[in-house]
């Protein structure tokens, strides 16, 4: 006996998801430029602050940088 609950989907019924590609952001510069520009691109609604690593020290005194990975739709 067929459950008329039971719902039974075909490959051909599920629509295949867009095509994402990973992106990075990549800031680099003072501890207050970078962190800056990362308040900024919240209050934006780009990213939020927590999406951001943490500032990580270059190689160049007084230097740091952060990143931001994204995946993004490409048509």
């Amino acid at each position: 006996m067929r459950n008329p609950d039971k719902i039974i989907l075909s490959s051909q019924d599920v629509e295949e998801p867009p095509p994402r590609e990973q992106i990075k952001h990549l800031l680099i510069g003072s501890s207050k430029t970078v962190s800056s520009t990362i308040h900024y691109l919240q209050l934006i609604g780009y990213a939020q602050v927590g999406d951001w690593s943490p500032l990580l020290p270059t190689s160049n005194p007084g230097e740091v940088m952060s990143i931001l990975c994204r995946y993004i739709i490409v048509h």
